[in-house]
């Protein structure tokens, strides 16, 4: 409980090894700030690939919807600098 407080992440660091190397790529993406179609287009995929992933992604992280996604994805990226 500590930890979600402290750091706004409920796990999340030790679920990101549960996602695929695809997904961590968008996660990553989307931890930038990209778009669904410019991740699409970086990655030579649909967007709705993309959005698969990203529905993979909250399931497996445990997030509420695509905003918590977001947010959880840009604080990991904040922290990766």
């Amino acid at each position: 409980m500590m930890q979600v407080f402290a750091t706004g992440v409920s796990g999340a660091k030790g679920q990101i090894a549960t996602l695929t190397d695809r997904e961590l790529e968008v996660y990553r993406a989307i931890g930038h700030g990209k778009s669904s179609r410019e991740i699409a287009g970086d990655m030579g995929i649909s967007v709705r690939t993309v959005d698969a992933h990203r529905t993979h992604i909250k399931v497996k992280m445990g997030f509420r919807d695509a905003a918590d996604v977001a947010y959880h994805a840009i604080r990991w990226v904040e922290s990766q600098s």
